[in-house]
């Protein structure tokens, strides 16, 4: 029995609140279903949608630690969003002089991918279906 019924959303604490919100909103493209500063934190917490569709709370902390990501490390490893067309997603991207890493084919499924990152340099794969 399979009680979970999908992925609500993923949170992401970031370094500098407004290049990690105009890295999302402005370059990525996601909707801003909310915003809200919450005194008590002396923090921003900021709701995106993508289609229609709720995926990512930003959250922005004072002085939160770096993140670990190379050599990779426990946890979170990059974040998937689906393309369908990977070479333009790779131009506009770098019209807006964000550097991708070079195609690479899934060797289970034959698809295609490739790999960014955010402000905070988490990592950001696009794959195309």
């Amino acid at each position: 029995m399979n009680l979970i019924a999908g992925v609500h959303h993923i949170a992401i604490i970031c370094s500098n609140y407004e290049n990690s919100k105009k890295f999302y909103t402005e370059i990525l493209g996601f909707e801003v279903i909310r915003e809200v500063y919450r005194k008590e934190r002396n923090s921003y917490k900021l709701d995106l949608s993508c289609q229609g569709n709720y995926i990512i709370e930003l959250f922005s902390f004072p002085n939160p630690p770096a993140r670990i990501s190379r050599p990779e490390a426990c946890g979170l490893r990059h974040l998937a969003f689906q393309v369908s067309n990977l070479e333009e997603m790779i131009s506009y991207l770098r019209d807006k002089g964000i550097i991708c890493e070079p195609i690479r084919i899934d060797e289970f499924t034959g698809k295609r991918f490739t790999f960014t990152e955010d402000p905070d340099a988490l990592p950001i794969e696009f794959y195309e279906i």
